[in-house]
């Protein structure tokens, strides 16, 4: 199925792969417009953030043009990036999946739900990506340009403090063909799982899943018997 912005935890993964310099200082050009979905960002061209700020912008908030910039300065330029993204799809053992574009706006970035915990197992090896992605928010400095707040796409990290989730990394996604996208690594009953949600129709339909899976889990015997045998994967599809 289409992945919609899930495909950022990958853009992600090979660009930390690529060991560049985090505080090096990256422009927004008019390249990184998106001109297929024609989505809003306050990232205007000419904008500087440090390649580090671009990927928390990236995961956090999903910000298409912060995406878009750090595959345009991945070593080979954009082409390449994809080419990256493949090649560790493939690594990882993720058969069925494909990426055509480092943000997630072209359709044809698609993957089934098996394939998608395979890449958030991956991506959780990662510190910064598990610090970002459960970041409520941030606020971004640009030069010539008023202080801009953004928030985690995620309600359930923006209220985790109130509805007794622990996650330990998050990244949401929409686009039409994709329907709202969510997928997680958290600690229910005290193991760690991860979810992945595709397709719901509503916004918070897949908070809404998500929600019931953990209540379903705490429920049954795996949260009342430590003994029980739990798989620590759960795929789900929110249609």
């Amino acid at each position: 199925m289409p992945i919609a912005s899930i495909t950022k935890l990958m853009t992600a993964m090979v660009v930390l792969d690529a060991h560049q310099a985090m505080p090096a200082m990256l422009a927004i050009s008019d390249a990184d417009i998106d001109h297929l979905r024609n989505s809003s960002s306050r990232l205007r061209p000419g904008t500087t953030l440090s390649r580090r700020e671009l990927l928390q912008l990236s995961l956090m908030s999903s910000e298409n043009r912060a995406t878009s910039a750090l595959s345009r300065y991945y070593p080979g330029g954009k082409p390449a990036c994809v080419v990256a993204m493949n090649k560790k799809a493939r690594l990882l053992g993720m058969k069925s999946s494909n990426f055509a574009d480092p943000t997630g706006l072209d359709g044809d970035n698609r993957a089934t739900a098996e394939d998608l915990a395979r890449m958030v197992k991956a991506a959780d090896n990662y510190a910064l990506i598990r610090q970002i992605t459960t970041t409520t928010s941030y606020q971004v400095d640009a030069a010539h340009h008023a202080p801009m707040e953004f928030r985690n796409t995620n309600v359930l990290v923006k209220n985790q403090d109130s509805n007794d989730w622990r996650i330990g990394l998050s990244k949401t996604g929409y686009i039409n063909e994709a329907g709202h996208c969510l997928v997680m690594q958290a600690q229910i009953v005290n193991r760690p799982m991860i979810i992945v949600l595709l397709n719901a129709q509503g916004k918070y339909s897949g908070v809404g899943d998500a929600n019931r899976i953990k209540k379903w889990l705490e429920s049954t015997s795996y949260g009342k018997n430590s003994s029980a045998r739990i798989t620590s994967l759960v795929t789900a599809n929110a249609n």
